[in-house]
Order: C-alpha cells, then structure tokens, then sequence
C-alpha cells in the first residue's frame, strides 16, 4: 500500500532532519542495503547466464533447438537484468536520485516523465475523492 502524500512528505522531512544533524550516518545508512540487494541481483543473473548457456549447449549436443532457443532467452533475460541493476547500484558516497535531499542551489532535481505523470494521476484521484 503506497504512502500517502501527507505520510510522504513527512518521511521527506525526517530525512532532511537526519541528513542535517549527521550527514555521513545518513548515507552509510542509505546506501548499504540497496548496493547489497543490486551487488547479489547481478551475481543471481550472472550465475542465470551460466545457467543459460549450459541449456544452449546442451540443446546443441542434444539437438534439440528448443532446449537451444530456451537457453539463450534465459541467457538474454539474465542479461538485460544485470545491466539494470548494474546501473541503478549507487556508487559508494554518491546519493540516490530518488530518497536523499539536495542542498540548496544545485537547482530541481531532474524528474522521469513517468515520475510526473504518476504524480499526475495521483494529483486527479486525490481531487475526484474530495
């Protein structure tokens, strides 16, 4: 169940008042869990890619081309997730782009158009439910 814009910008205003009074906490804190969970999501599709092309070979020696085309899917599939979460691991000391505050003057942070339409949405279901 996703928080509510008034819950939202109340968790917004403790990580400020976090980052404020200890900043190097703030980011240990932050960037811990998220760097594990990305690092073990790109060593499961690495092992997901040997996997894939073990059935490639297999289903070349067995002539099989179905046993072949399922291998390199889940070869391509292992991939694809790698590089996505190989890109979005936040590199040691750097912040996210979406939970940590930024300090004045560096301007507006850069948003998805998917960010701003979903914040759309969200804007016209808040005023039909009023």
């Amino acid at each position: 169940m996703p928080l509510s814009e008034h819950e939202q910008r109340m968790l917004e205003q403790m990580e400020r008042a976090l980052y404020a009074e200890d900043p190097k906490f703030a980011s240990a804190l932050e960037g811990s869990g998220l760097r594990t969970y990305t690092r073990r999501r790109v060593y499961q599709a690495v092992a997901g890619f040997l996997v894939g092309i073990a059935l490639l070979m297999a289903g070349m020696v067995a002539k099989q081309v179905w046993l072949s085309v399922v291998g390199f899917l889940v070869m391509l599939g292992c991939a694809v997730l790698a590089v996505t979460g190989w890109r979005k691991a936040p590199k040691p000391g750097e912040q996210p782009a979406n939970g940590a505050p930024q300090a004045r003057g560096q301007g507006r942070q850069r948003r998805s158009m998917m960010d701003r339409i979903e914040e759309r949405w969200q804007r016209r279901r808040d005023e039909q439910g009023q």
